[in-house]
């Protein structure tokens, strides 16, 4: 008798989009903070102090996540 953990494990799919509901330019810091579980406020402060911090490279990534990224559905 084999008890086989990965036929009983639940696997959950996470889906990373950017949100229609929770949105103050695109959407992009609301579906990250959707996917993460997180308040959308600590991405937007962690977007700004990476862009700031990061001489624009978090402009530059929302930028890319905001061309790429599909809306939610």
């Amino acid at each position: 008798m084999t008890n086989n953990v990965f036929t009983e494990a639940q696997t959950t799919v996470r889906k990373f989009r950017r949100s229609r509901s929770d949105r103050m330019v695109a959407g992009v810091c609301g579906g990250i903070a959707k996917t993460l579980n997180i308040d959308p406020p600590l991405v937007r402060i962690g977007l700004v102090a990476a862009t700031l911090l990061g001489f624009g490279t978090g402009a530059i990534i929302y930028g890319a996540c905001w061309i790429l990224l599909p809306e939610e559905d």
